[in-house]
């Protein structure tokens, strides 16, 4: 089999988290983290994706019952597929 490379490609995404609401109380927080990774590799068609610890820092800033209800991110693919999410430059701290 050959291997394929992919095209680098940068895209901001604004991530619905409002089913994470249905989720117990004490599992929203993980669920959230859970939902990003599913769509970005979705949208992105991602092999492996690494969340930035600035955006996991963002989910968990109001406790693990609490996490936002929608989030905007920037999803940046490499060459390996390896999709890489961030919070846009706008927004970062």
């Amino acid at each position: 089999m050959s291997e394929e490379r992919m095209e680098e490609l940068t895209r901001t995404y604004t991530v619905p988290l409002g089913v994470v609401y249905e989720a117990p109380p004490y599992r929203r927080a993980k669920k959230a983290v859970a939902v990003i990774r599913e769509f970005t590799t979705r949208h992105m068609k991602a092999r492996q994706v690494s969340i930035d610890t600035e955006v996991n820092e963002l989910i968990w800033a109001k406790g693990i019952k609490h996490p936002p209800r929608r989030i905007t991110l920037e999803m940046e693919r490499d060459e390996d597929g390896v999709v890489t999410v961030s919070l846009p430059e706008s927004e970062q701290v």
